[in-house]
């Protein structure tokens, strides 16, 4: 694994003294990360994730990587002709659509992402969740056809890779109980898988700064109460609604804190963890 200097991304630490609180304040803490399609589209960015998250690595810290691919599944469908739309911010999925959207999210977007890991020196792992049946789930809504909504985690699996020093990088896809194919929101993914874990965050990272108020402007810091408070006055709304959703049911669940940030700011995810500022709006149960 490559040894990077730990100090360089740091902005508000002047001296390497000053750091170390930081790189220890996440020491052996699983943190899961859903990492949007609109901040893998751009190779640099991508070899930028990257690095953090070998660096996580090295700082002892347990990534777990869900992707989504939303922009890559709009082309491909567009490609083949097949016409879609979407209900509360989720992709409507008929059973010829589901078909390309696991090739997309399950091929080469996924195995980009793990080459991209171990290009970088780490150790990833490119899975989805039909393998080892590490999500079983059934159908969400009826009017969106085949997305699922998951049921049961086989957390087995991924603390298997993770005590073994492997980075598990997984495909939003899971099966019900019959063996169908579903296709899932990576953001409701992520947060059942960071439920199941018990993690210390979720951040859902996506291509907007965080939750914005009526005025426009980015919340630092939000309890779950104040964002459904937000849902329920439409300041909130569209394709932000799965990812607030996802980050009260996590908090309720047991995730001690969810950041929804935009992945495409250099170094998003090590500033969110290691730094007194953050860069995106997290959400607790309640604010100290």
């Amino acid at each position: 694994m490559k040894d990077y200097d730990k100090t360089d991304w740091i902005t508000s630490a002047k001296t390497l003294s000053e750091a170390l609180p930081y790189l220890k304040r996440y020491d052996s803490a699983t943190i899961v990360i859903k990492l949007g399609g609109a901040a893998m589209s751009n190779i640099e960015n991508l070899s930028s994730f990257a690095r953090d998250i070998v660096l996580m690595k090295q700082c002892k810290v347990n990534p777990i990587i869900i992707h989504g691919g939303g922009p890559m599944i709009n082309n491909a469908l567009n490609k083949w002709g097949i016409d879609f739309n979407f209900v509360d911010g989720k992709r409507v999925t008929d059973k010829k659509a589901v078909k390309i959207v696991e090739m997309v999210l399950s091929g080469d977007l996924n195995k980009n992402i793990v080459s991209s890991i171990n290009n970088q020196g780490g150790s990833g792992v490119g899975i989805s969740g039909k393998d080892a049946s590490l999500v079983i789930c059934e159908k969400d809504n009826p009017e969106l056809g085949y997305v699922g909504k998951p049921i049961h985690i086989n957390t087995k699996l991924i603390t298997t890779l993770v005590e073994n020093d492997f980075i598990p990088v997984i495909s939003p896809i899971g099966t019900n109980e019959e063996g169908e194919t579903f296709n899932i929101n990576a953001d409701t993914m992520a947060g059942t898988i960071a439920s199941a874990l018990k993690a210390d965050r979720l951040l859902l990272l996506t291509d907007v700064s965080g939750v914005k108020d009526n005025s426009g402007n980015k919340i630092e810091k939000a309890s779950t109460q104040a964002i459904k408070k937000l849902i329920k006055e439409n300041v909130i709304k569209d394709g932000m609604i799965p990812k607030v959703n996802t980050a009260i049911d996590s908090i309720e669940k047991g995730v001690r804190a969810v950041v929804i940030l935009d992945g495409s700011i250099q170094n998003a995810c090590l500033l969110e963890l290691f730094t007194d500022h953050g860069v995106g709006t997290l959400i607790r149960k309640e604010l100290n």
